[in-house]
């Protein structure tokens, strides 16, 4: 990675408040070092981490996702119950899933439309909408 990639993953970490360890600038530079949105899985960055030469375990990246979602640097979008992708982008924005391939990229915001939702139940308040339109090639 270029000095460039570690200071943009640097700064990122550092207006969220989070300390640059050695492993969250790893995955901070894989994230965010080019200035490009992204959404990967855990295993997906852990490969990538690999790739690089890096050491650090499918653990590690997990809870430094986790870390980076809580401080609001990732939005976490849960496909299938099950898989979760981790966005750079945190402004609420629809995505499409490629059932065929797996992938999670983003939709265009402006041709949706909501124009009602249902009522939430007494005693809660809606939160957030999350949108997965789901493709598969024809």
């Amino acid at each position: 990675m270029s000095s460039t990639h570690t200071q943009v993953a640097s700064d990122w970490l550092g207006h969220a408040g989070l300390r640059p360890t050695r492993q969250r600038l790893t995955l901070a530079e894989l994230l965010v070092g080019d200035g490009q949105h992204r959404h990967v899985t855990a295993e997906s960055l852990f490969d990538a981490v690999k790739a690089e030469g890096a050491s650090v375990s499918l653990a590690t990246v997990y809870n430094t996702l986790r870390a980076f979602c809580e401080a609001g640097l990732l939005q976490e979008v849960t496909v299938d119950g099950s898989k979760s992708y981790f966005d750079t982008n945190t402004h609420d924005h629809p995505h499409f899933y490629w059932e065929d391939e797996g992938r999670l990229t983003d939709a265009p915001a402006d041709q949706l439309e909501i124009t009602r939702l249902p009522q939430a139940p007494a005693g809660a308040e809606i939160a957030s909408v999350d949108v997965v339109i789901r493709l598969r090639k024809t």
